[in-house]
């Protein structure tokens, strides 16, 4: 009873509160409040010790940037008064929340001194209206999809295990899932305590969707586009980046809050950044957030020619951060922000996730097409999420994780997280890893690259690469902006 009555308070004063941010003048001072908060609890300081300042400068901008983006939605009246209240609990609840005070955390760190997986991305099922060239889930085929039944019991299970918040749905287009008379909007509304965030084509969101949507309150779309029209309609289709466009006005119209997802590759890292595009998208059409994914020769015909290359990259970066601070727009880079997490967060690390895909296979990482076992099969052997966690592949990245230096107090020039992805920035070791644990290939086209050398190679000599184009930087930006007592750097 008490729990219920805390719940049933919190949304009030969370719904309250929303009342108060959708008033131009209380606004200006709540955020005042909280951008005061923010200045004193993450400004970089010299008073602070053990921690890197270029790390600190980075989470500031990002949670200035974060509520830039609260005022621009609020002040455009993009988010709608029913959705901002839950939402804000949701993101109270995930956020602000001590892990000793959520059940299912504190059992599973007294289990395996350590804090569980915060989130899982579920890819529900493999159809798509759509056939985008270098598609890394290489979708189509409908018949491929996981049972209505096992997706709820997925998310059912990660917060009895894990105490989650977040469940990021992927696919294929999620929302063509159907399975047992029910779609993904009958997941998020029987599960009305997580925030969800789904990655879609957008083509499928008229009127009546954005709607059904922005009733719920707790599901965020990012709409994929591959820059302006000419890039988004010669990867995606004719026609393309207009139908997105539509799905936009249909969620401002909803009050839904939305994101855009784009695809970094060799030919669109300038434009993507640009401030045309961003001008266009975050103050023109509304967009919340960006999730920028770089491009890896995975899925359907994997294409070395355009994943960026390593100095692309390192401009991608600067690039990146300079429109977070400049323009604060609330913008995540995949790969470059590893930083502000520890590096690589696959596999199950603390707070990070898993990936399970329309077959039910089980892999660490959307990136990483290498399954450690099956769902249904897990399941079937009256098994939980906590079994997956303790298989060996998945223990054997995690401790990779470890060693590289994500639960080191201080940074090492050996451990850099600009480089933090075991499979494309660390082939080599990864290779050693799949031919001590062999795990399944998630497909035709991971199977045909596994015994390709020459795929191999590549991916090693781009690491190579990447390592000569992003040591200085780790050493000189933060191995040695590291704090040593009081403002002396090491």
């Amino acid at each position: 009873m008490g729990q219920f009555f805390g719940h049933w308070v919190g949304g009030l004063v969370f719904n309250l509160i929303g009342q108060l941010l959708y008033c131009n003048m209380t606004r200006n001072v709540l955020l005042h409040i909280i951008e005061r908060a923010v200045d004193r609890r993450l400004k970089p300081s010299n008073k602070s010790s053990n921690r890197c300042r270029t790390i600190e400068r980075e989470r500031y901008l990002m949670a200035r940037a974060v509520l830039q983006s609260v005022d621009r939605a609020l002040r455009k009246k993009i988010v709608s008064k029913r959705v901002l209240g839950p939402v804000m609990k949701l993101w109270a609840e995930a956020l602000l929340t001590p892990m000793n005070r959520r059940p299912a955390m504190r059992q599973f760190k007294q289990v395996y001194e350590c804090q569980p997986p915060g989130f899982i991305t579920i890819s529900p099922g493999h159809a798509c209206n759509m056939s985008c060239s270098g598609c890394y889930a290489d979708s189509g085929q409908a018949d491929k999809k996981l049972s209505w039944t096992v997706v709820d019991r997925l998310i059912a299970d990660a917060k009895n295990s894990w105490g989650i918040h977040l469940v990021v749905f992927s696919g294929g287009e999620p929302l063509l899932y159907e399975s047992e008379g029910k779609d993904l909007l009958d997941i998020v509304e029987k599960h009305p305590d997580l925030l969800f965030l789904m990655f879609t084509n957008g083509t499928l969101i008229d009127r009546d969707v954005a709607g059904r949507m922005g009733r719920l309150g707790n599901l965020t779309p990012a709409l994929s586009v591959e820059g302006m029209r000419g890039s988004t309609d010669s990867r995606r289709g004719d026609g393309v980046f207009n139908r997105v466009l539509d799905a936009m006005r249909y969620l401002r119209t909803a009050g839904v809050p939305f994101g855009i997802a784009v695809t970094a590759t060799a030919t669109n890292g300038e434009e993507i950044l640009s401030d045309r595009f961003l001008d266009f998208f975050f103050e023109e059409q509304g967009a919340f957030y960006s999730f920028y994914f770089q491009y890896v020769p995975i899925g359907r015909n994997p294409d070395f020619d355009i994943m960026p290359g390593a100095g692309q990259r390192v401009e991608f970066r600067r690039r990146c951060w300079d429109m977070v601070e400049g323009k604060k727009l609330f913008l995540i880079d995949f790969w470059n922000h590893g930083t502000m997490i520890g590096g690589c967060i696959s596999a199950g690390r603390e707070q990070g996730y898993f990936y399970i895909d329309w077959d039910g296979k089980v892999m660490p990482c959307v990136f990483v097409p290498y399954a450690a076992c099956n769902i249904n099969d897990i399941y079937a052997e009256g098994k939980t999420l906590n079994d997956i966690w303790e298989l060996p592949f998945f223990q054997a990245i995690r401790q990779w994780q470890r060693d590289y230096g994500y639960s080191s107090p201080e940074l090492t020039k050996d451990g850099d997280w600009l480089r933090p992805c075991p499979f494309r920035d660390h082939h080599a070791m990864f290779q050693r890893m799949i031919e001590q644990f062999k795990p399944e290939p998630e497909d035709e086209g991971a199977d045909r690259s596994s015994a390709d050398e020459r795929y191999h190679k590549k991916l090693i000599d781009y690491g190579e690469q990447l390592e000569k184009s992003y040591r200085g930087i780790w050493e000189k930006e933060y191995v040695r902006q590291q704090y040593c007592g009081r403002g002396r750097g090491l």
